[in-house]
């Protein structure tokens, strides 16, 4: 399915950096509550992702991530998302997270 170039400009990525990361104890299958600063006009959000596999608290903390920030928030496991942390998913449904190659502005829009 095709979408138009006016599709995809509804949706807002941009770049954050994860400031904490914690086990979400409640979730169903192996989740991590990132709380990531996104600047000044998006703030501080939380969101709730299965990314356990390569991630943890010594590896993301300063990490620049990814997200769409523009979704409704959602209820994961008593954590309300905010975001949509975005990654490549393989075969055995691990995930690797989607970044910047260099250091840039927290709440820059990706395109």
């Amino acid at each position: 399915m095709q979408i138009s170039y006016e599709d995809f400009s509804k949706v807002d990525v941009r770049v954050g950096t994860v400031l904490s990361v914690k086990i979400n104890k409640k979730a169903r299958q192996p989740a991590l509550v990132v709380e990531v600063d996104f600047g000044g006009e998006i703030g501080i959000k939380k969101s709730s992702a299965r990314i356990t596999h390569y991630y943890d608290s010594e590896n993301l903390i300063r990490k620049q991530i990814i997200a769409v920030c523009n979704f409704p928030t959602k209820n994961i496991a008593g954590i309300v998302s905010e975001v949509l942390i975005l990654g490549a998913v393989d075969e055995n449904e691990k995930v690797v997270l989607l970044h910047p190659s260099k250091k840039v502005e927290n709440g820059l829009k990706v395109y």
